[in-house]
């Protein structure tokens, strides 16, 4: 559907059973399974969907081996139960990931032993695989360029990674193929009330300033880092319940990581780990855990950040990434739930579902890996909270949009022939990337790519692979998205210049 059939259906419905605020991974998990049990089901977004955390995040779908060593048992379990259904239900974007941990100490070996054989126990009948010990000559065929120098062998085990802002696309064209609605660039301006309660939202078209008055029996406010405040429009006295911390990530080309193995360096100097990932044909460096007062829309890594990453990961490579080396770099903000000083790295990753005294209910916190789950309880009570008929989730179970009968590479799985029908299939806009001009008209029509940045940032990932050639290929972009949006020449001119703002904040400066 075209965004004005859409906005079309926005103003013929004048109610909604349920309406999620916030197009990230837990409020499209929210819509995802309201749709699913038949609710009508809204869900508005303010910028894109999956713009802000959920396009920023490591690329794993895991139960956290850190969370483990946290004695989190319960938080591991969950997660590895929904990572065996997302990779049956989206075998097109989730994919199964062996990670080595290579070893320099004998104390490491065994704790790191001990610590993944409970990891495999926990997976049970789930289980990717089991781990294994490793010699040092078998460490090195995993990983080549790891440094040699006291190395004593290693440890294997398995998880997944996945393309997150592309499994959000997935969940909206879900959203709306169940027969919901979801909308982005319909950022929320006010709670409305009736006799003391929540009936609704009002809401406004960022490109069209148009604005909208919408009943639902029940709102649901999954905003996010910005969730607090939505909750003061409800009630201006509330505290924060927030308390944001950034992950930064970098990206390097696989001459540092080449092979299908991914690298865990286990003990990192402020307590975390520390992933090196095969992605997208780069290496994908992550992450870090800095808190922040403030929520900017474009949040950079600081520089402190990216030196911490390069220096981490030199003392496990004999080739030492330097800035320049640095393709890509990139920060997102956990909606991490606390309040006080100190440091965020042991606040929890878990989630916590709040019911107002005027019926708004709010989410905060959580992760990827558990977003289904998460939408499963958040609807269980908002549907109490709202007063609809109780009905059995259907999201276990579900494929997701483009899925196939059997796992693929190619991030738009059961879509590619129909993709591969439209005009330019077969011309690609940079030889540095894999984008066609049929993939950018398919974004256009299908996928809700309303700029420039949607387009090289989320429904392809070539701002977050490579910030310079994603510059580079903005132009041809431009020219093909203005032909299908009516852009006139000063607004693609305009769409460039926004577009050159945000990538320049994903450069690595010498």
């Amino acid at each position: 559907m075209t965004r004005a059939e859409l906005l079309e259906r926005l103003r013929s419905t004048p109610r909604w059973d349920v309406l999620v605020v916030g197009g990230g991974a837990t409020g499209l998990g929210c819509a995802v399974e309201a749709a699913s049990r038949g609710y009508s089901t809204l869900l508005l977004e303010a910028r894109d969907f999956a713009k802000g955390t959920s396009s920023r995040s490591t690329k794993l779908i895991h139960g956290g081996v850190r969370y483990l060593a946290q004695g989190r048992i319960g938080l591991v379990r969950e997660a590895l139960a929904e990572r065996a259904l997302l990779l049956a239900n989206a075998p097109h974007l989730v994919h199964p990931q062996r990670f080595v941990v290579p070893v320099y100490r004998h104390l490491d070996r065994l704790t790191l032993d001990i610590g993944l054989s409970a990891y495999d126990w926990l997976a049970g009948q789930r289980s990717l695989g089991p781990s294994r010990l490793l010699s040092a000559g078998e460490t090195l065929a995993l990983l080549p360029t790891v440094q040699t120098r006291g190395l004593l062998g290693g440890i294997a085990y398995m998880d997944a990674r996945f393309d997150d802002a592309r499994l959000a696309i997935s969940l909206m064209r879900t959203v709306i193929g169940l027969g919901g609605l979801a909308l982005n660039y319909l950022p929320v301006d006010d709670l409305l009330h009736d006799k003391g309660r929540v009936s609704g939202v009002s809401a406004r078209d960022a490109e069209s300033g148009e604005t909208f008055e919408i009943r639902a029996q029940v709102v649901i406010n999954a905003a996010g880092v910005w969730a607090d405040q939505l909750r003061r429009l409800d009630d201006a006295g509330l505290p924060d319940r927030l308390r944001p911390s950034q992950g930064a990530h970098l990206v390097l080309d696989r001459d540092f990581l080449p092979g299908d193995s991914a690298l865990l360096i286990p003990h990192t100097r402020d307590g975390r780990v520390l992933f090196m990932i095969p992605w997208k044909g780069k290496v994908l460096l992550g992450t870090t855990d800095t808190a922040r007062q403030d929520l900017p829309e474009e949040p950079r890594p600081f520089r402190e950040e990216v030196d911490f990453i390069l220096d981490t990961a030199g003392r496990y490579l004999p080739h030492a990434p330097a800035r320049q080396d640095v393709r890509s770099a990139f920060a997102g903000l956990r909606p991490l739930i606390g309040a006080g000083a100190g440091s965020t790295a042991s606040l929890s990753r878990e989630h916590v579902i709040e019911v107002s005294r005027q019926g708004l209910v709010s989410v905060a916190g959580g992760k990827w890996t558990t977003y289904r789950l998460m939408g499963e309880e958040i609807i269980d009570r908002a549907a109490a909270s709202g007063g609809l008929p109780a009905r059995a989730g259907r999201s276990r179970r579900l494929t997701l949009h483009g899925s196939t009968a059997s796992p693929t590479e190619d991030v738009h799985g059961c879509e590619r022939a129909a993709i591969d029908a439209l005009p330019g299939a077969r011309v690609r806009l940079h030889p540095g990337l894999d984008l066609s001009e049929a993939e950018v008209r398919h974004a256009v029509r299908h996928e809700q790519a309303r700029s420039i940045e949607d387009l090289l940032a989320r429904r392809h990932r070539a701002l977050f692979i490579d910030a310079r050639v994603a510059l580079e290929c903005a132009p041809a972009v431009a020219a093909l998205m203005a032909g299908e949006l009516g852009w006139t020449a000063q607004q693609t001119l305009e769409m460039q210049e926004a577009f050159r703002r945000v990538a320049e904040g994903f450069l690595v400066e010498p």
